[in-house]
């Protein structure tokens, strides 16, 4: 089979990593064209992953008039999301998306209804789902050999300014909704559908930075359809330089505890005495993902992470936010 002509649109920091597995995969992609609103950046990537062969493009509408494009890797913060997925529906072309794929529902399932109306295959960047230890749990949720699922715990702790955008609510969603949306979501891949979720959101330390206007401690507790109770606590106020997220699970069976998705000790509490298996990997996760995509493009099957998928973990962020503005409990 010919390699899929692939454009990058949005050629920001995050897609480096995107655009270095694609070049692992030289007969599976072929990079083609490169997207930004800065030309220099699309400049920049065509030189660095494609010798400065790759079409550039300022904007994503001429992009997919122009290209014969099969597939898109959209690495665009939230707040410039537009109509990207409703061209790529119409050209037919395939997508990879990080998250969150916007910052209202409304225009989340949009994406969806197009992309599904066109039969084109999705995926949406929580690449955490790829995890060794966490497959693993995940099988063995699904089997019921570890009996019933009741508690998750994930921890989302850093310290940065990162981007003027991301400071600010309007263009971010708040950190909740664009950084531990990965939490979310793996809580969602876990434990099932929510049903309802309580959150407080506050600026405590970063008052007095200009247009901060997003959460830097927070506090999530979620209800699922079974019953199992789901908490998430972050901070932007933690050690400066270092980034961790880290979680536990409680079942009947198991007790897991994950220094992150690869890595992780599964703790048998029905065995006596109790007997500890060491889940150990460097798993490359967004190479996985993207492989996960390709399978799906070539044999007409499913990604494990589609839009839809990405509009349900959205809505399940968004209603933690309704909460904390509220100081109510929302229900889904």
């Amino acid at each position: 089979m010919k390699p899929l002509r692939t454009a990058i649109l949005g050629c920001g920091g995050f897609a480096n990593r995107h655009a270095a597995n694609i070049l692992t995969l030289p007969e599976e992609i072929e990079l083609t064209a490169f997207c930004d609103i800065q030309e220099a950046n699309a400049r920049e990537f065509s030189a660095k992953y494609n010798q400065g062969k790759g079409n550039i493009y300022t904007d994503h509408r001429h992009m997919f008039a122009k290209e014969k494009l099969d597939l898109a890797i959209v690495c665009l913060p939230p707040f410039a999301h537009s109509n990207e997925v409703e061209l790529a529906a119409q050209n037919g072309v395939h997508l990879l998306m990080e998250k969150p794929i916007a910052l209202s529902s409304e225009h989340a399932w949009r994406m969806v209804e197009a992309a599904e109306a066109a039969g084109i295959k999705t995926q949406v960047g929580f690449m955490f789902r790829f995890g060794e230890a966490i497959e693993r749990l995940q099988q063995m949720a699904v089997s019921r050999e570890i009996g019933t699922m009741g508690l998750m715990s994930a921890r989302y702790f850093c310290n940065s300014l990162h981007a003027p955008w991301w400071r600010m609510r309007d263009k971010s969603g708040g950190q909740l909704v664009e950084q531990i949306i990965h939490m979310v979501d793996l809580m969602r891949y876990l434990l099932g559908e929510p049903v309802s979720v309580y959150s407080r959101q506050e600026n405590l330390f970063h008052q007095d930075v200009p247009d901060y206007t997003v959460e830097d401690v927070s506090a999530t507790v979620f209800g699922f359809q079974s019953g199992a109770l789901g908490v998430i606590y972050a901070t932007n106020g933690a050690i400066p330089g270092k980034w961790i997220n880290d979680y536990r699970v409680v079942s009947q069976k198991i007790t897991a505890e994950f220094t992150n998705a690869n890595n992780a000790q599964f703790h048998y509490t029905a065995e006596t005495p109790v007997r500890t298996e060491t889940i150990s990997s460097e798993k490359n996760i967004h190479l996985a993902e993207l492989k996960n995509l390709l399978n799906a493009i070539r044999s007409d099957g499913q990604t494990r992470t589609p839009l839809r998928e990405g509009a349900r973990s959205l809505d399940m962020a968004l209603a933690a936010t309704r909460s904390a503005e509220t100081h109510q409990e929302v229900s889904l």
